[in-house]
């Protein structure tokens, strides 16, 4: 790449249209129209520095911040990078000074870019004929759609990360109604309506005094969703939003704000119809995905000037978080106490807590957790189900909270 290229053509214009279909099946909505001004861009820009065709290609394949990391792992192994492909082997050694939690993030990273580059192998007549067979007959195997509720988010191939978001616009969450001081006209209601009940006795003079009765009016309260979009929640993050644009469409008063290291109030895009345009949006909006996070100051910004405008008619509100701050919690615990009580109910969902050895060992979880009145994982889509079910129950009837040694 170290030529000028006024024009790309012949095997050039080729390899560019496989570039294409790897990002396409990474996940990435490339097609023939994205494909015809990738080399025209080409064209126009040239290839003589390999930056400036990075950042080409880079303009007309992605349009969203969640895209950048597959595009930028699936060109370099695409054209060639020897450090990134160093980088990559090192990943398949077997290393004993590492952790072995990061060594299974490190393989994860790359897997939809893997089952992209993989090349699909030829159709197999017998081998169709056969798993066929096996298909109809393995009764007692557990199903597609079983193993895909139980895949963790950050797993998931590019194929299933489609799946599971079809399913979370299908999803419902149903939230108890509350009873409101607001009373209506019910025949069979409990109270005696004295209003009511004097008015109809004066249109029979007196004579008689017949009862009306009320009763009181119930609505689901609000319900507030606070998501960390910082880079250690990227991939659940990414994910939970289709959740939370399935959720505001689904009902009224739903606020939606992301944070990493400042509050964005994303509410109006989330009632988009289209979820593709509501995302471009949301991804035009926010300024800080993938970097750090400052729960203290993002929650004292909330409480200071949402908290009275969300929070009325005793919200509900969902914290997003794995309580990695970058302000080692400095302030976070105030500011989480007065936000518990503005609120109906507090519940926080941490991915960190999928796994069985979880403590809370930093100060952001050590802030935050006396002050949850629910502290729950979500990761997969059975944990959005089970979301489903906690807010669905009267607040008596949520008593389990997971406890930690000191």
């Amino acid at each position: 790449m170290n030529e000028p290229g006024a024009q790309a053509g012949g095997t050039f214009t080729e390899n560019i249209l496989h570039f294409a279909r790897t990002l396409r099946r990474a996940g990435l909505p490339v097609g023939p129209g994205r494909v015809i001004e990738a080399i025209r861009a080409v064209e126009v820009a040239g290839i003589r520095r390999r930056d400036d065709f990075y950042w080409t290609l880079h303009s007309v394949f992605v349009n969203r911040r969640d895209q950048w990391d597959i595009f930028d792992q699936a060109f370099h192994v695409f054209w060639r990078n020897p450090e990134i492909l160093k980088k990559m082997m090192d990943m398949m050694l077997p290393t004993t000074f590492l952790d072995s939690t990061k060594r299974d993030d490190q393989a994860e990273l790359n897997r939809r870019l893997s089952d992209a580059l993989a090349p699909s192998p030829a159709p197999d007549p017998e081998k169709e004929s056969e798993s066929e067979e096996i298909e109809i007959n393995a009764t007692l195997t557990a199903s597609d759609n079983e193993l895909l509720q139980n895949k963790d988010f950050e797993s998931m191939t590019a194929e299933e990360m489609e799946l599971a978001k079809k399913a979370m616009a299908t999803m419902q969450l149903p939230i108890l109604s509350v009873k409101t001081r607001r009373h209506r006209a019910d025949f069979h209601g409990g109270a005696i309506d004295m209003r009511r009940t004097l008015r109809a006795s004066l249109r029979s003079g007196g004579a008689s005094i017949p009862l009306r009765f009320k009763s009181r009016v119930t609505r689901h309260p609000p319900l507030v969703i606070l998501c960390d979009i910082s880079g250690s929640m990227t991939q659940y993050s990414r994910m939970l939003l289709h959740f939370m644009h399935a959720l505001t469409n689904d009902r009224d008063r739903v606020h939606t704000f992301v944070f990493g290291t400042r509050l964005t109030n994303i509410t109006r895009y989330m009632k988009y119809r289209d979820v593709d345009a509501a995302l471009d949006a949301v991804s035009e909006k926010v300024k800080d995905w993938s970097g750090g996070t400052r729960i203290g100051a993002t929650i004292r910004e909330f409480n200071k000037f949402w908290s009275r405008r969300v929070l009325g008619q005793g919200a509900v509100v969902l914290l997003i978080s794995d309580g990695l701050d970058r302000d080692a919690g400095e302030g976070l615990g105030v500011e989480m106490e007065r936000l518990h009580k503005s609120c109906r109910q507090l519940i926080w969902l941490n991915p960190l807590l999928r796994y069985q050895g979880f403590e809370p060992r930093s100060k952001g979880v050590k802030a935050i957790l006396p002050h949850v009145d629910q502290f729950r994982t979500i990761h997969n889509l059975n944990s959005l189900k089970d979301l489903a079910d906690i807010l669905s129950e009267p607040m008596g009837a949520q008593i389990e909270r997971r406890s930690f040694a000191a």
